[in-house]
């Protein structure tokens, strides 16, 4: 009779702290499916209690909850946030207690904390005062808005949003899967704290890695609450949520840092691993030289020696180096050019090479006319530490002579071939006479 009396007391209060609220109460019961729609997206004032059923002062607050909404009908929405069963949404607003009850109105991205008492009274009179302030706040023309999707407006961060694609359930398949790019698309929700702490670094983001990869890597962004189709296809439950899509593989997920320069350097890492080899250019003629110098952040020079100082074998096997060198540092997106000794002489003085030590190296910042040379040897440990050192900002430079690209030689390009030395002229010996040679004149 005791385990009966039990069981039924236990039902009971299963029954008692799940059924807070019904369809006959005037409470809306709110969930991840519908808070963006009912809340976010609403010119209404909205009061919404985050609760959990086990909750001894849930439990209390409950029918002055439900008194308050029905006083409030037709003028404040009140809601109510199962944050035990939903805990992305409570998460979202850091709900660390409960209830936490919080005020919707005239910017719904940042709620405001309710201070007041747990009385129906008290509750009523907080809401007409919240009221007071959004009509008051209209009256003077500032509005906050619902702002439903961030990426259309401008950032509360201060950065632009310009290089941020907008991916929707229309453009996606078109836009990300079936192109060539590599893609991180950012799932977000519009109420969500961390993404409008990600925003402004994703945006940041977004420009360098446009301007360093050339496009070939995007960062796009999609409003899940209003694409809902797309965040179930992917099996979205959490904001920000952020997926690397790549042609023909399966999306994968990001799961690195949030700041602006770890978004950043993923996004090389993914177009180093996908881009082709860089091109190694000899300088043949000034728009050579002025393209690459001027395109790219770097323009890496290498001098070779003269092909008759070492045949085709040896000036491929410093080819070979500079490519090894090109290639493992390909995400800097630098240019490589390289030109034979004594044929761009104006050039080797601009860079204090002067006609001697080659092979020699030379990196040129053509926006600043700086440059910086290599000091030890050619070879892939010593470029390689010129480099790394380059790329850490470290390292002497100086001004490029002049102040400006020098004088570019147009020139022939090279045939593979080891060198020829030059054919002289035969000189005719006939009319000389041996025999007065080696005579001393008196």
């Amino acid at each position: 009779m005791k385990c009966l009396l039990a069981g039924t007391l236990a039902c009971t209060l299963v029954l008692t702290v799940q059924g807070f609220y019904s369809s006959s109460d005037d409470v809306v019961e709110l969930n991840p499916s519908n808070f963006n729609r009912e809340v976010l997206q609403s010119d209404s004032l909205w009061l919404v209690e985050f609760y959990a059923p086990w909750c001894g002062h849930c439990q209390r607050l409950t029918p002055d909850w439900k008194k308050a909404a029905t006083a409030l009908k037709g003028i404040v929405k009140v809601g109510a946030v199962d944050a035990d069963q939903h805990k992305t949404l409570g998460g979202q607003y850091g709900i660390r207690g409960f209830p936490t009850i919080k005020i919707f109105g005239a910017n719904k991205n940042k709620p405001e904390d309710y201070q007041g008492g747990r009385t129906s009274q008290a509750i009523v009179d907080g809401a007409m005062n919240a009221l007071r302030s959004l009509v008051k706040e209209r009256l003077s023309g500032r509005t906050g808005g619902s702002d439903q999707s961030r990426q259309s407006g401008g950032s509360s961060g201060g950065g632009s949003k310009k290089d941020v694609v907008e991916l929707t359930d229309d453009n996606f398949d078109q836009m990300v899967l079936n192109s060539e790019d590599v893609w991180m698309v950012e799932f977000f929700a519009p109420w969500c704290g961390h993404c409008k702490n990600l925003e402004p670094e994703w945006a940041a983001a977004a420009t360098e890695v446009k301007e360093q990869t050339k496009g070939k890597v995007r960062l796009g962004a999609v409003d899940a609450t209003v694409h809902q189709g797309l965040a179930s296809r992917y099996g979205i439950r959490g904001f920000p949520t952020i997926k690397i899509f790549q042609k023909g593989e399966e999306p994968e997920d990001y799961d690195g840092g949030r700041t602006r320069s770890d978004i950043v350097a993923r996004a090389l890492d993914l177009f180093s691993a996908n881009a082709p080899p860089p091109e190694l250019l000899e300088i043949l003629n000034e728009d050579i030289l002025k393209k690459i110098c001027e395109d790219y952040q770097l323009c890496v020079i290498s001098v070779l020696p003269h092909i008759l100082d070492t045949g085709a074998a040896g000036r491929n096997a410093y080819l070979e180096v500079v490519m090894k060198m090109a290639e493992k540092y390909k995400k800097k997106m630098w240019g490589w050019l390289w030109t034979e000794a004594g044929a761009q002489m104006e050039l080797e003085s601009s860079l204090g090479i002067g006609g001697f030590g080659y092979p020699a190296m030379a990196a040129i910042n053509a926006r600043k006319m700086k440059f910086a040379l290599l000091k030890g040897s050619f070879s892939e440990t010593g470029i390689h530490e010129f480099l790394r050192d380059l790329s850490m900002g470290r390292g002497s430079t100086a001004s490029v002579g002049g102040g400006a690209l020098p004088k570019i030689h147009t020139v022939e390009p090279w045939d593979g071939k080891d060198g020829e030395l030059p054919v002289e002229d035969d000189i005719d010996l006939s009319d000389v006479e041996l025999d007065d040679l080696g005579k001393d004149e008196l």
